[in-house]
């Protein structure tokens, strides 16, 4: 996962449990605008979501911050 992708999931998930709380879920999708204006970097997150770790759609924004911040996430 690039950096980039990993500081743009921290601060996504911080924004969404600061405003609604932190039983708030998410989808991978939300790291996105809702246009596929990146397709590599939507597949990027998609595989490590699915893939890598076998996410359900929707998951808690204060588990996918702690895996991205706290797991030994390889950079690319």
């Amino acid at each position: 996962m690039r950096e980039s992708l990993r500081q743009q999931i921290v601060e996504i998930c911080e924004t969404k449990i600061k405003n609604k709380g932190s039983d708030v879920g998410l989808s991978f999708y939300a790291f996105f605008a809702n246009k596929n204006d990146d397709p590599e970097l939507l597949m990027e997150a998609a595989e490590w979501w699915i893939k890598e770790n076998q996410l359900d759609h929707f998951e808690k924004a204060v588990k996918i911050k702690r895996m991205v911040s706290e797991k030994n996430v390889e950079f690319t």
